[in-house]
């Protein structure tokens, strides 16, 4: 406040009402919202102070008589975050673009914690030459109803997120298994219609393949509902040490990578763990390495590298390789969907159902995962898991 209004006022010695005994009204009206758990404050130009309340005080924890003797005192402890429309909001009042002041923001309490305040204030007082005197004001504590806001906002996107995801699933239902049946019906058609035997015996081995490809994809669709179960179950409560996790995948994979001449080199801290479910992360540990190991490239020695980076509140597992790579200005945005290859190789054994499943269980463990790619040098994914 001391920025915006300094250079509107004369500063000159006065008595200020809350401090006057004669200024019983305001008492009363102060008293009120006391008893109602608002704060008070009102700011004198003419002393350059701002009066606060006791509950304006203990709102915040502030036991100090003197807060308020700066004009900065409350606009410093303001979120940072929050500054820039608090100021505004105060600005456009006094310059008369808003009949009230009023914004919500947060204030750093006493013991560092920040609290949702809702301010208030509209200017009470003008001088003979027309300019600002008093301001007055209250302060609310609406932290309840602000975190209850940010709960319902979580919970919002969690449903359009898991509505989402539910829509694209049946999608995918809907379409292989109509796939399926209608390959089904057709090859039955035309084996009523054959007259010959080797046809026949021809047609039924289509059948077979057909019936392979059905029961894969039921596979896949039940293990995709079984790890959304699991999720919804909070199954996800054993410590896991990442280092041995990993050179437990790493062992399977030996016979391949040295098929391949692919290196392995685990550099997970071996004290580093995390609170999971072994089975979903030995999983997807399993298919990105393995992914790593299948699409190395055929003209140099391949390298797949293992490592955490830890920041305050999360631990990053990174998956690096120098293999063919991806090009992610054409498939980013498929890269996560179902029966989506990417590689251009034509392989029988991709499905396209290995990466769905890694992000669902990556998911499910409450992770992210992102990747990085460029055709011809490598990849880079990125498992994100809170501490």
């Amino acid at each position: 406040m001391k920025l915006l209004l300094n250079s509107l006022f004369k500063k000159k010695h006065i008595i200020h009402p809350f401090e006057n005994q004669q200024s019983m009204a305001v008492s009363k009206w102060q008293l009120a919202l006391e008893y109602s758990s608002i704060g008070v404050w009102e700011y004198d130009s003419e002393l350059d102070k701002v009066f606060f309340s006791e509950g304006s005080k203990q709102i915040i924890g502030i036991n100090d008589t003197n807060f308020g003797s700066n004009p900065d005192d409350w606009n410093n402890r303001v979120h940072p975050e929050d500054k820039a429309q608090y100021y505004k909001d105060f600005k456009d009042h006094i310059n008369n673009i808003k009949p009230m002041y009023e914004n919500e923001h947060r204030v750093r309490c006493e013991d560092g914690s920040y609290k949702w305040i809702r301010d208030r204030g509209k200017i009470v007082e003008w001088t003979k030459e027309g300019q600002l005197r008093r301001i007055v004001g209250t302060h609310t504590d609406i932290t309840a109803r602000k975190e209850k806001e940010e709960r319902l906002e979580k919970y919002l996107q969690l449903i359009t997120s898991q509505n989402k995801r539910l829509h694209n699933f049946t999608h995918i239902v809907s379409h292989n298994l109509k796939t399926h049946i209608g390959n089904f019906k057709s090859i039955l058609e035309l084996h009523n219609e054959a007259t010959q035997t080797s046809e026949k015996e021809e047609l039924m081995s289509h059948l077979k393949t057909i019936s392979d490809a059905l029961t894969d994809t039921i596979i896949d669709l039940d293990d995709i509902i079984n790890i959304k179960s699991k999720s919804e179950n909070n199954v996800l409560n054993e410590r896991v040490n990442l280092h041995a996790c990993a050179d437990k995948i790493i062992a399977s994979l030996k016979l391949e990578s040295d098929r391949k001449q692919v290196t392995i080199y685990n550099s997970i801290r071996s004290l580093d763990t995390l609170k999971s479910n072994r089975s979903y992360l030995e999983s997807i540990l399993y298919n990105l390495i393995s992914n790593a190991i299948k699409y190395s490239h055929p003209n140099r020695r391949s390298k797949i590298f293992l490592q955490t980076i830890h920041t305050k509140d999360c631990i990053k597992v990174l998956i690096s390789d120098n293999g063919i790579g991806i090009d992610l200005k054409k498939y980013e945005k498929q890269l996560f969907d179902m029966y989506q290859t990417f590689h251009g190789t034509n392989r029988e054994d991709s499905r396209g159902v290995g990466l769905y499943i890694t992000k669902t269980q990556v998911e499910a463990l409450g992770g992210q995962i992102s990747v990085e790619s460029t055709l011809d040098e490598g990849s880079t994914f990125t498992l994100t898991f809170k501490k």
